[in-house]
């Protein structure tokens, strides 16, 4: 009964057990950290179950209240700064008062193209909040930190490129990257000789192009942390990911082996044409191409694909100190691809924290559903990362 009452709702929780008679007791399950459901049950004289019942309740979270605090006596300052001719938008966390030159600072830089802002958040999910997280929880352990919205998102938008945001490639997106961190170096607090970068999801690429010096001259990066990264060529991973659904919607029967193919044909296609030209080519089956336009631009994906992740960790100044995470529930891929990444690291002589999260979904929310619809809702962000984050700061930074 208890199964059937609760079936789908994914990574349940005991959060309480309370008895006022000798024959029930009163339990609280929570449901992906929320408390959502009262389980009551009755026992008779032998002590067998002769009542169950499970009452939904309010939930208590809010995709507010989940997000870590910030260290009191904190404070998170919109700032801007110039990058390419345009005004790029950002929040700049540090403590109200501070010497000059003491603070750590660590550069955030968040994924999915040109649609993510600077809290990690898109216009269909707005309540990701992964970036305002990690930002959180630097503050805590006295690090300052820089986000902003990408060319594309937020505030920011499109500038200089709203008549043609085809044009934007990877040369502008460095160029933001690098503006950003020399507007961080330059803050009078920051000690210039403690910098370090943090890339999510796309943004690990990009978090190893600047610290490797591949992105342009630069501020030297001390430390890299690289949170559930894109670890192989990214059109390799959007093939990867697109032919893993088709077998799923094959083997649920919601479209035949032979519709399959001809996509899978199709996106061979199409991959081929965006690595020759950087354009998609006509004809393509409905669908496919917003495949491709949901990362960003046509023309920054073509050209950020030209790197195979690992083969640039491998140009990382030696003994740079890395977090890596990768974590058995991320719906986008798994740490075998990870693996590939470490490998490169290694090639380097990284000082590397290679992190196993366990139940950790994409976007650092303790979720195991691997549903991207989850990434939206309203719950806990991992706190064996946030133990794992504490300690490599306290060690490197």
């Amino acid at each position: 009964m208890l199964n059937a009452g609760l079936a789908g709702a994914g990574q349940l929780g005991l959060v309480s057990v309370t008895s006022t008679r000798p024959d029930s007791v009163v339990f609280v399950m929570s449901i992906r950290g929320a408390q959502r459901f009262r389980v009551d049950v009755t026992v008779d004289a032998h002590g067998l179950i002769s009542n169950l019942s499970a009452q939904e309740l309010a939930p208590t979270a809010s995709p507010g209240s989940v997000i870590p605090a910030l260290a009191p006596g904190w404070v998170a300052q919109p700032v801007t700064f110039e990058a390419g001719g345009v005004t790029i938008y950002g929040t700049y966390t540090h403590p109200n008062s501070a010497p000059a030159g003491t603070l750590p600072a660590a550069l955030l830089l968040g994924g999915s193209g040109s649609s993510t802002d600077r809290n990690g958040n898109n216009p269909g999910q707005p309540d990701q909040n992964t970036l305002e997280a990690v930002a959180n929880w630097l503050s805590a352990d006295g690090v300052a930190s820089l986000r902003y919205d990408k060319l594309g998102s937020g505030q920011t938008g499109w500038g200089r490129y709203a008549a043609h945001p085809g044009r934007a490639g990877l040369g502008t997106y460095e160029q933001e990257a690098v503006a950003a961190l020399n507007f961080l170096a330059g803050q009078r607090q920051v000690d210039r000789a403690r910098l370090a970068v943090f890339g999510h999801s796309e943004g690990g690429i990009y978090a190893l192009l600047l610290a490797s010096g591949l992105a342009g001259p630069a501020p030297r990066v001390r430390a890299v942390g690289l949170l559930e990264p894109v670890p192989i060529r990214f059109l390799d991973l959007i093939e990867q990911s697109s032919v893993a659904s088709l077998t799923r919607e094959v083997q649920q029967g919601q479209i035949t082996a032979a519709q399959a193919q001809s996509f899978q044909q199709a996106l061979a296609r199409a991959i081929a044409s965006l690595r020759r030209t950087g354009t998609l080519p006509s004809g393509l089956p409905d669908g496919l191409a917003g495949t491709f336009t949901g990362s960003g631009t046509l023309l920054e994906l073509s050209q950020i694909d030209r790197y195979d992740p690992a083969a640039v960790a491998a140009k990382l100044p030696a003994h740079t100190a890395v977090l890596l995470t990768c974590s058995n529930a991320d719906d986008k891929f798994g740490c075998a691809e990870v693996d590939h990444l470490a490998a490169g690291l290694s090639q380097a002589s990284a000082r590397l924290d290679y992190v196993h999260l366990d139940g950790v979904d994409h976007v650092l929310k303790e979720d195991i559903t691997k549903d991207a619809a989850a990434y939206n809702q309203s719950l806990p962000f991992s706190a064996q990362l946030r133990a794992a984050l504490k300690t490599f700061l306290a060690t490197n930074l």
